[in-house]
């Protein structure tokens, strides 16, 4: 079976992109003791979409909180701009109170953006999450997969070099699931933002990503890299490519050893 729009590129040259975000010999014990990250080193460069998989707790959030500030590592150090940092939760975090617009506008509300600029701004992300017309809805009335994407456009608004997303979409349906990753990765082209993704999904890694982290046990190590070999743009077609199949494969054997193996 042939994909256009995903076919294998060729073996690639050495990347010689400026990094975007570096962990260091990074490692987080908590307070009561937990050792929730081993040592991980890991480079991301500009441009590239690297998705995580690893056992249910293993320190795949944890990583994402470190890099963006929200927790201090215990060991090592993390080199990024977090000037220019988007970040998105396992739920999309949406005020109850506040309108579609005024969601989208809080953050740049909160950097002291002039009104006039945050309605533009908030309104031309709305349409690139494809809310035209629900501007003016209450979170409550939109479906789950419609609060995703407003929580998208709060972060996109400010035009974020580095995002991150911790599990955005684990709680949808795999339709909606599947659409959410096809429109992710038409944002990705249109912006050229440097992806983070934690995902328990393998499928979901490999479509969407140019490299797939598996992590170990608690506490997380880096055990397997792969280099994905696909172009994008992609197509829902290459879900089917008999490639994609065993690549997934390979990464299911590894994260299933992870999981097997000792804490």
């Amino acid at each position: 079976m042939t994909v256009s729009a995903g076919a294998p590129e060729p073996a690639a040259m050495e990347d010689t992109r400026p990094a975007a975000l570096t962990f260091d010999k990074v490692s987080m014990r908590f307070p009561d003791g937990t050792q929730a990250i081993g040592e991980v080193s890991l480079t991301i460069r500009q441009g590239e979409f690297v998705s995580i998989v690893g056992p249910s707790g293993c320190g795949k959030s944890t990583l994402l909180k470190i890099a963006s500030g929200l927790f201090p590592q215990t060991t090592g150090t993390v080199t990024v701009d977090r000037s220019h940092l988007g970040y998105t939760f396992q739920d999309a975090t949406l005020l109850p109170w506040r309108k579609v617009l005024g969601n989208v506008e809080l953050l740049m509300e909160l950097r002291g953006y002039p009104k006039e600029e945050r309605r533009r701004i908030a309104l031309e992300q709305i349409s690139l999450v494809g809310l035209d017309g629900f501007a003016n809805h209450y979170p409550k009335r939109l479906s789950g997969g419609m609060r995703m994407r407003a929580s998208l456009a709060r972060s996109l608004s400010l035009n974020p070099t580095v995002f991150m997303f911790d599990e955005p979409f684990g709680a949808l349906d795999e339709i909606t699931r599947e659409r959410l990753n096809d429109e992710l990765l038409s944002l990705y082209m249109r912006k050229g933002f440097t992806g983070l993704f934690i995902t328990h999904s393998i499928s979901e890694a490999v479509y969407l990503s140019s490299k797939v982290i598996v992590m170990s046990r608690r506490p997380g190590t880096i055990l397997n890299v792969y280099d994905i070999p696909f172009g994008f743009p992609r197509s829902p077609e290459l879900r089917y490519d008999p490639v994609f199949t065993e690549l997934c494969g390979e990464i299911s054997v590894s994260l299933r050893e992870a999981t097997e193996g000792g804490a």
